[in-house]
């Protein structure tokens, strides 16, 4: 039963639209700007990075808290269930009409918790990239990805292969919602999310 409901709690707190909220403050609805996506990455577009951090970290939060949710109530693999509850929530947001981003924020902030070794040493990869190439977006693509690699210096092969299961839903997201862009594109009509 406390798989059931640490899953629960990982999806609505997936759901709180914390983007949606942070630019609706600020007078711009994500939803009608850019593609669409009403996640950190457009709010950072659309709101520039002094007004869009709290985005980014709500998102991120939104996964930390998840992950802490389920280990409070089982174990790492419970943490790992309710991360990928969480990254759901955000992507289908029961509070937002089902239209949410892509999770990577939500992906973040929840592996900062199950693997903080990991974690860190992604996030020191994340702002030595981004430094170098003075290119937020390069470095926190490179923090990413560097996340299961750095992983396996510090975690069983089954942790990281649970991560890898993590960042496959959000890749299964950017496919799908790259699709139904590129479909509403051609058919003329602004994409919905």
């Amino acid at each position: 039963m406390n798989y059931v409901a640490a899953c629960l709690i990982g999806y609505v707190l997936g759901s709180i639209p914390v983007s949606l909220l942070v630019a609706r403050r600020h007078g711009v609805d994500l939803r009608a700007t850019s593609d669409g996506n009403p996640g950190a990455w457009n709010a950072l577009e659309q709101l520039g990075p002094r007004r869009a951090w709290p985005a980014f970290a709500g998102d991120g939060v939104k996964g930390g808290l998840a992950a802490a949710a389920g280990l409070a109530l089982g174990d790492v693999w419970t943490g790992y269930a309710v991360v990928a509850a969480a990254m759901l929530g955000h992507a289908f947001p029961l509070f937002a009409g089902l239209r949410g981003g892509k999770a990577v924020m939500t992906l973040v902030g929840g592996g900062l918790v199950l693997a903080p070794v990991a974690g860190a040493l992604a996030v020191a990869a994340c702002v030595l990239v981004a430094l170098a190439t003075r290119s937020f977006a390069i470095g926190a693509r490179a923090g990413v990805f560097a996340f299961p690699l750095l992983q396996l210096l510090t975690d069983p092969v089954e942790r990281v292969a649970a991560t890898g299961g993590l960042m496959c839903i959000v890749w299964a997201l950017f496919l799908w919602r790259g699709r139904s862009v590129r479909a509403t594109s051609a058919r003329g009509a602004e994409p919905t999310r």
